[in-house]
């Protein structure tokens, strides 16, 4: 809960601090300077250490205001991370369901070439003389001669 309250602090400063573009608006504001913003910094939060003193009742309800705030902050980013640790598992999952799948898968055979094993050893050779008598009726020409 402090770190939530730090980082509040610390962004709100950082955004104050920005330097802006001079508008109309900006203009009809009051101009206040650094040193002077953190004098006024300073006096507020040594008030408020002085304001468990002055109300004390207010104090505790406030704290208590704050620790069920916190416990439900943890409780809401605990949430989130379940609910992206689920998302992880989830699509890894995915993954290894389709690797499995993949892995399962038949191989691919068109039944043109023979597997190992199968058929006669006489089909699995390569057959020979399949040109037609057209096709060696032809003279073989060889690649033109280049000059």
């Amino acid at each position: 809960m402090r770190f939530l309250i730090r980082i509040t602090f610390w962004l709100g400063l950082v955004l104050v601090l920005l330097p802006r573009d001079k508008t109309p608006e900006s203009e009809k504001l009051p101009q206040i300077g650094a040193a002077d913003a953190v004098q006024a910094a300073t006096a507020a939060v040594s008030d408020m250490t002085q304001f468990c003193k002055r109300q004390p009742a207010a104090c505790e309800v406030g704290g208590q205001a704050a620790t069920i705030i916190g416990q439900r902050a943890q409780d809401g980013a605990r949430k989130i991370y379940q609910i992206i640790n689920d998302k992880k598992e989830q699509i890894s999952n995915d993954k290894n369901e389709k690797n499995e799948k993949h892995d399962k898968k038949a191989p691919d055979h068109t039944g043109s070439i023979a597997m190992a094993g199968e058929g006669d050893a006489a089909s699995t050779e390569a057959p020979r003389d399949t040109l037609s008598q057209d096709d060696l009726a032809l003279e073989w020409r060889g690649p033109a001669a280049a000059n």
